[in-house]
């Protein structure tokens, strides 16, 4: 016998939510935010708008399917199945953030909020969502495969990115380490000082990678969200008799890993800027990082 699929709905607690845990009261939170001019109609509409989707999505999950619901802060602890139909209910940033726990099942954006997210990920309505589960069932129909990028450290331990992972110190200070790329054209591996690494997708070459690319006035040519290749920046790097800065930037295909030999006491990497759950490396530790074989299977 095989199980029914389960429509998972991923969302995240809304601003309304975080004003009352923190002010008790929609009256105490109403006048905190009166105090500095601004409405709290504005994101009590925000909220009510969310409540209205998840409800609508859920509501149009089959009869015969079976149903959950994930919150953000929870994903690192929730157990996806492989009959699981993935519905992140909220906005682009949600998607990514739980594509990291995902070994292949298909993903609906519902945006419940048009016109304020972008729409790059969240790309449907709540009214869709019936049409768009049966469609996530259908032998691929309609799916596109999104490349992520993933971290793998010395010890086993791995990370997978639908946007980004950065590699650096979990403050503010710099970190050191060695960096060489498996290009046949690289010298020996290069001592530098930075705020850190950046290495991204073409997804995530919509935000934080596109930014950087910008600033430096690249002209590395973007990838585009499901191509097999990533681009990837130093940020900051620091020259000194004993580091260098002559290998910032740089691009990987598939078959291409950039490796990093830490020299500081510790460093961390994390994904689509989810610091809270980041892999932990310390002096002498390396990681290798590139194009997971794993993808984001997105409804079109």
């Amino acid at each position: 016998m095989t199980l029914a699929p389960r429509a998972v709905l991923v969302h995240r607690t809304t601003e309304y939510e975080e004003l009352l845990a923190r002010h008790g009261t929609h009256g105490q939170a109403a006048f905190f935010l009166s105090s500095r001019d601004r409405d709290i109609r504005e994101v009590a509409e925000r909220h009510h708008r969310t409540l209205r989707a998840l409800g609508e999505v859920a509501a149009a999950v089959p009869h015969r399917w079976r149903q959950s619901r994930v919150e953000r802060a929870d994903l690192d602890r929730f157990l996806f199945g492989p009959e699981d139909v993935v519905v992140v209910v909220g906005q682009d940033g949600l998607v990514a953030n739980a594509a990291k726990y995902l070994s292949g099942q298909p993903v609906v954006g519902i945006d419940t909020d048009p016109g304020r997210n972008p729409g790059v990920l969240v790309r449907h309505r709540a009214a869709d969502a019936g049409a768009l589960l049966g469609a996530a069932v259908a032998a691929g129909h309609g799916v596109e495969e999104l490349t992520m990028v993933e971290a793998v450290a010395d010890d086993s331990q791995r990370l997978l990115a639908l946007n980004e992972i950065c590699l650096g110190p979990p403050g503010h200070q710099t970190v050191r380490y060695r960096l060489s790329t498996d290009e046949k054209a690289t010298p020996a591996p290069e001592a530098q000082a930075s705020s850190g690494v950046l290495v991204g997708t073409g997804t995530g070459a919509t935000g934080w990678l596109r930014s950087l690319w910008r600033e430096r006035g690249s002209t590395l040519p973007l990838p585009g969200p499901a191509d097999r290749r990533l681009i990837w920046f130093v940020r900051e790097a620091w020259p000194s008799p004993t580091t260098g800065t002559s290998l910032v930037s740089g691009e990987l295909t598939s078959a291409e890993r950039l490796r990093l030999t830490v020299e500081s006491d510790r460093l961390i990497a994390f994904g689509d800027g989810m610091e809270s759950d980041a892999l932990t490396l310390t002096w002498g530790q390396s990681v290798h990082v590139g194009v997971s074989p794993t993808t984001l299977r997105l409804l079109g």
